[in-house]
C-alpha cells in the first residue's frame, strides 16, 4: 500500500488529498444547558454558556469564563478522526474582553496563541494539519492567564471548523519525488530539505511502521541539503526492517540509503550553479515571521517578543522533561540519562544513570545519581525565581556530585584541573588566553555549543530583565555586562561565538528543542537559525 503525502510550499501548491473533518457542533448552535453538544472535555477551570452576543457565525457563540490560572485545568476539547496523507485546515474565531488571558489552539498538540491585546473583535488562530497516519486526534482550545488576571475573565469562541484544501497549482519548477519505505519502527524516522540559506522547505515526521510514503516538491534552481534521520540512532536498515529513502530529480537519483545511525545527509544542486544569497534575510517561517528583515539587536528584540512568555510548568516538573528529552538516543543509544558532564562520545560511558529510578537524591561521588542542572546557575538570576528557574531550554540533567563541582562558576576553558569528571569536563583556573582570571568550568568539545545556545536563548528570553542581575554574585559580574542587548562581558562572549560555531547544532540539541517546545510552548531560536547569533552579536 502507498501512503501518498503531498507537501505544500510557499513557492507552489502541489496536488493535495482533500479533506474535511467533522468537527461537531464547531459554530456553538447546539447546547444542552451550558454544554455544548460534541464536546467532550470542559475542564473544571472554566464555566461554558451560549450566547447571542457577540457572535461571528449563525446564531450562537459560546462564551467561555476562565476561573483559575492552572493551565491544566482550562482544556475544552474535541476528539475528531483522520486519515492518512489527508490535510486538514482548522481555525477558530476568538473574541478577548479584558485581554488578560490568551486562547492556545490545540491540533494534536499545543499550538499558537491569540493576541490578547486585540479586545472586543474577532480574530481567527488557524492550522494547516496533514496526517502522516490515519488516526483519531484531539482539537480544541487551552486558555491562559496573562499579566493583570484577576481570578475570572470571559472569552467567546465561534465558528471552529476545518476547511478543505484549496485548489492546486502546477508546479514551474523542478519536480523532485521522496520515497521514504518506514522499518519496523517508523515513528522514529524524520527528514527535512534545507536551502542553501539553512531554511526548511518539507520535512516529515511521525510514520507509520513498514510503509511506502512519496513526497513530491517543487524546487527552484540552487543548492540544497536533505537529511534523514533515526531518533533511536540505529538508522532505518538493516536490524530492525528494511527501510531506505531515494530522492529523485527530474528521474535521476540525487540522494538515496537508509543504512545510518542518527541520521545521513547528502548534499546536491539543481541548475547549472548553486544558488546566489539573497540579499534580502531569509524567510524564516511561521514561527519567526515578526523577526524578518531584522538584523542586530532589533532582531534580538523581535525575538524575545515571540518566545516570551512561555508557560511555565515549575521545577518539580523539570524531572518529568529531563526523563523524556535527556535521553541517549545517539550515542550509546540505550536510553539512559544523557549527561554531558559524564558522556563520552567515542567510548563506553563509565557511568550511566537509568531515567526517574537515579534522580537525586544523595550523593557523595560521580556516578551517585542525577539532578537537574540550570547551566545559566540560578543565583545569577536571584534564586528560585520563576520562569528562570523552571525553564527547560537551560535546564539539563546531570550528574549531581559534577553538578556540585561545577557550583555556580562560569563556563570557560581551563589552564590548570583541580577537578576532572569521568569524561573530561574540568574545573580549575582559566586559561590565559579566554582574558579573564578566576575559576571556571569546561564541558567537553562535544557539547560547547550546546551550552553556547542555551546562553544565547537565555540573553534573549529574559533580554526584559537580564540587564539588573549582573549583581546578584560574584560569578553572575564576572560574566554579565549589566546590558540587555550584549549581555556578555568581552571576554565570554568571544568564547560563547567560538563555541557557537566549532560544535554546531547536532540531532540532540533540534530534538530537544521541540520536546522543550511542547513542555512549554516556546522555542530556541539559535538552534532553529544559527545565523541569528552573528546576525545579533557579529562574527
Amino acid at each position: 500500500m502507498i501512503n501518498r503525502i503531498i507537501t505544500l510550499s510557499g513557492v507552489a501548491l502541489l496536488c493535495s488529498a482533500s479533506a474535511h473533518a467533522q468537527m461537531q457542533n464547531g459554530s456553538f448552535e447546539n447546547w444542552e444547558g451550558n454544554v455544548p453538544s460534541g464536546w467532550s472535555v470542559i475542564d473544571s477551570g472554566i464555566a461554558l454558556s451560549p450566547s447571542t452576543d457577540p457572535v461571528n457565525n449563525g446564531s450562537f457563540s459560546a462564551q467561555v469564563t476562565v476561573n483559575t490560572s492552572t493551565q491544566s485545568n482550562t482544556d475544552f476539547l474535541q476528539t475528531i478522526s483522520v486519515e492518512q496523507g489527508k490535510t486538514y485546515d482548522f481555525s477558530v474565531d476568538v473574541y478577548h474582553t479584558e485581554g488578560n488571558v490568551k486562547a492556545r489552539l490545540f491540533v494534536d498538540g499545543y499550538l499558537g496563541y491569540s493576541n490578547n491585546g486585540l479586545t472586543n473583535q474577532w480574530q481567527a488562530l488557524t492550522h494547516s494539519y496533514s496526517a502522516t497516519s490515519t488516526k483519531d486526534i484531539v482539537v480544541g482550545i487551552r486558555f491562559y492567564d496573562d499579566a493583570g488576571f484577576d481570578g475570572s475573565e470571559v472569552v467567546y469562541l465561534d465558528n471552529f471548523q476545518p476547511t478543505e484544501t484549496p485548489p492546486t497549482q502546477s508546479c514551474n519548477d523542478t519536480s523532485a519525488a521522496l520515497t521514504l519505505v518506514t522499518d519496523n519502527y517508523g515513528s522514529e524516522t524524520s527528514w527535512s530539505l534545507k536551502n542553501s540559506v539553512s531554511q526548511t522547505l518539507y520535512s516529515g515526521s511521525d510514520y507509520q511502521s513498514n510503509t511506502i510514503n512519496e513526497v513530491e516538491m517543487c524546487l527552484a534552481d540552487g543548492s540544497y541539503t536533505l537529511e534523514v534521520s533515526d531518533s533511536y540512532g540505529d538508522g532505518m536498515c538493516c536490524s530492525v526492517g528494511n527501510g531506505s529513502y531515494s530522492l529523485s530529480v527530474n528521474g535521476t537519483v540525487v540522494a538515496s540509503g537508509g543504512d545510518f545511525q542518527a541520521s545521513q545527509s547528502t548534499e546536491f544542486t539543481i541548475g547549472g550553479s548553486t544558488t546566489t544569497p539573497p540579499t534580502e534575510p531569509p524567510v524564516l517561517g511561521e514561527y519567526y515571521k515578526d523577526a524578518e528583515g531584522k538584523v542586530g539587536f532589533a532582531l534580538k528584540t523581535a525575538l524575545y517578543q515571540i518566545i516570551d512568555n512561555h508557560s511555565s510548568q515549575g521545577y518539580t516538573a523539570i524531572w518529568t522533561l529531563v526523563s523524556e528529552a535527556d535521553l541517549d538516543a545517539y550515542y550509546d543509544t540505550d536510553g539512559s540519562i544523557l549527561d554531558m558532564y559524564s558522556e563520552k562520545p567515542s567510548g563506553s560511558d563509565s557511568i550511566q544513570f537509568t531515567k526517574v529510578a537515579d534522580q537525586c537524591g544523595q550523593y557523595s561521588k560521580e556516578g551517585d545519581c542525577y539532578n537537574r542542572e540550570h547551566s545559566f546557575p540560578k543565583s545569577w538570576f536571584g534564586g528560585k525565581v520563576e520562569p528562570m528557574n523552571s525553564d527547560g531550554h537551560h535546564l539539563f540533567a546531570t550528574d549531581g556530585y559534577v553538578n556540585s563541582k561545577r557550583s555556580n562558576w562560569p563556563f570557560g576553558e581551563v589552564s590548570s584541573a583541580t577537578y576532572t569528571s569521568s569524561n573530561g569536563s574540568k574545573l580549575g583556573s582559566a586559561a590565559n588566553s579566554l582574558g579573564y582570571v578566576g575559576t571556571v568550568f569546561e564541558p567537553i568539545d562535544e557539547f560547547k555549543g550546546d551550552f553556547a545556545r542555551a546562553y544565547f536563548y537565555m540573553a534573549t528570553r529574559y533580554e526584559n530583565e537580564i540587564a539588573n542581575w549582573e549583581g546578584n554574585s560574584t560569578s553572575s559580574d564576572a560574566v554579565l555586562d549589566g546590558t540587555n542587548t550584549t549581555v556578555f562581558e568581552p571576554w565570554l562572549l568571544t568564547m560563547l561565538k567560538r563555541w557557537h560555531s566549532e560544535d554546531p547544532v547536532s540531532q540532540k540539541e533540534i530534538d530537544r528543542n521541540k520536546a522543550v517546545h511542547d513542555f512549554q510552548g516556546n522555542r530556541n531560536p539559535f538552534i532553529d537559525h544559527p545565523e541569528f547569533v552573528s546576525q545579533i552579536w557579529g562574527n
